[in-house]
């Protein structure tokens, strides 16, 4: 039987009270993890803050007691954040600040100062200090001041990073997507801001509709992340409070006559590492409060046991539901909600970026290709005009899925045939639905109401346009067969001729 070491409890202890707070882990992930640091001559308030800070979780503390080697201490070894007693003999606080200010101007800078000199507290505001505290230290507002100074500079570098992540169209990690295609704007930028986030520690909702590669994105965030664990993915739609718990928690024998041996959760599978949950906005409401109360405290026990262990997993949710829409309706807390969504990615559908329907189209050929040993297949162009017109509802697993079933039924070498794709566009069940019909033809002509041979050719015009001049699937947009608007293409020739 573990037990918490007592160094975890306080931390736990501190953050549920404190939950603005940064805990250590996430501090250093968010480049506060350096010391902090206390410029002052005396070591008994450097023991004092030491003891505070650290059963708060703050790594380290260390002492200066020259402000002249403050400079050099801070250029070599860095800080978190920095503490400056305003009363140190020869100091002038208000030009260390303005220093500061200039040469590291996202330190923050804590200054203690006397009771009874609260004008001097005014200035070092005014000098760019991030707050004041007064002598002797108290500890609670030591641990506010600190919590708010780590989580401020950790926004401040996550902004950074995100902002020139943004604005760089290059992937330091393309290793990492190399089994998303996609060249379009949105999704690049979409796998941008997951290598931007990949560092961190707070939860990631991604959102998108089944197919989209949802799945995908969220492997990709656990390789850049560099987390020694493994990606767990569990299925958690539906789930009711009883086996939410026993299968990310786990459980221990003598609860259920069934429960046998002790049974590691998935939590405990994903330590160090990832755990993505999909399809949470389809979770029940009281195992919605149990994933809430995992998020706030980061830790948890196993069903059966009294014990709690620390949750070390980043969590990623996935759904394919609009969770906002969900929580405003009441069907998902929104407590949880605000939870999961740190940090939000949405994959678009692929009929939002079209642009990638051939280089999907190739890559999944390919794949089935070399799967079946079918040798070289040609892919033809009419085909990439068949699928321009076809909204996926299925998005790119129902793309791959036609690239398999057509290369299935393809006889080895030669060019791919299309009736297998025209057979799946045209039986697709969730096709969206024909617009209205014109209720008056005023509405599409307001001045002057055209021929039928004006028709006639416009929509033949048009039809061509659309299948980028294939006469097969421009007759099939038109409701008619090749040789019929072949007749109507010969009709329209001669008849310009004259």
């Amino acid at each position: 039987m573990t037990k918490n070491p007592p160094e975890t409890s306080r931390r736990n202890a501190f953050l549920h009270a404190h939950p603005w707070f940064v805990p250590q882990a996430s501090a250093a992930e968010l480049g506060s993890g350096q010391p902090v640091l206390l410029l002052d001559d005396t070591s008994g308030l450097l023991r004092s803050v030491s003891a505070m800070l650290n059963a708060a979780g703050v790594p380290a503390v260390i002492g200066e007691t020259d402000p002249q080697r403050l400079p050099a201490r801070l250029s070599e070894q860095g800080c978190g954040v920095l503490l400056v007693d305003a009363s140190l003999p020869e100091l002038e606080p208000e030009v260390l600040l303005a220093r500061l200010s200039a040469e590291q101007p996202d330190l923050p800078v804590i200054v203690l100062t006397e009771a009874h000199d609260p004008e001097a507290a005014m200035r070092c505001l005014q000098a760019g200090a991030f707050d004041f505290l007064v002598k002797p230290v108290d500890r609670t507002r030591l641990l506010a001041s600190v919590g708010r100074a780590l989580e401020i500079r950790g926004l401040k570098h996550e902004l950074a990073s995100l902002t020139q992540t943004m604005l760089d169209d290059r992937l330091d990690h393309p290793e990492a997507f190399a089994r998303l295609i996609a060249q379009d704007r949105s999704m690049r930028a979409a796998c941008r801001y997951i290598e931007a986030i990949a560092p961190l520690s707070q939860p990631v909702l991604i959102t998108g509709e089944t197919g989209t590669g949802r799945k995908l994105l969220a492997q990709a965030l656990h390789a850049v992340s560099g987390r020694p664990g493994a990606c767990v993915m569990v299925e958690v739609g539906g789930m009711d409070e009883r086996r939410f718990a026993e299968t990310l928690f786990g459980h221990r024998p003598g609860l259920h006559a069934e429960a046998g041996q002790p049974q590691e959760g998935r939590i405990g599978a994903a330590a160090d590492g990832t755990l993505v949950l999909l399809e949470v906005g389809e979770l029940a409401p009281a195992a919605q409060q149990l994933l809430l109360n995992l998020l706030q405290e980061r830790s948890f026990s196993p069903v059966g046991s009294g014990i709690v262990q620390e949750c070390r997993a980043r969590i990623v949710a996935i759904s394919r539901h609009d969770l906002a829409h969900q929580a405003d309706s009441g069907r998902l807390r929104k407590d949880l909600y605000y939870r999961l969504r740190a940090h939000h990615v949405h994959v678009p559908p692929l009929r939002s970026r079209r642009g990638d329907v051939p280089l999907l189209v190739e890559h999944f050929v390919a794949r089935a290709v070399e799967a079946l040993g079918k040798g070289d297949v040609h892919i033809p162009a009419e085909l990439y005009s068949l699928l321009r017109n076809h909204d996926f509802p299925g998005n790119v697993a129902e793309l791959e899925a036609m690239a398999y079933d057509a290369v299935a039924s393809h006889r080895s070498g030669g060019t791919l045939g299309l009736a297998s794709f025209r057979h799946c566009v045209s039986s697709t069940p969730d096709a969206p639905p024909p617009p209205p019909p014109v209720q008056s033809l005023s509405q599409l002509f307001p001045d002057r109401l055209p021929t039928l041979k004006e028709a006639e050719a416009f929509l033949v015009a048009e039809a061509l346009r659309r299948a980028d001049n294939n006469q097969g699937i421009a007759a099939g947009l038109l409701g008619l067969t090749r040789q019929a608007l072949n007749k109507r293409l010969v009709r329209g020739r001669q008849s310009s001729s004259h």
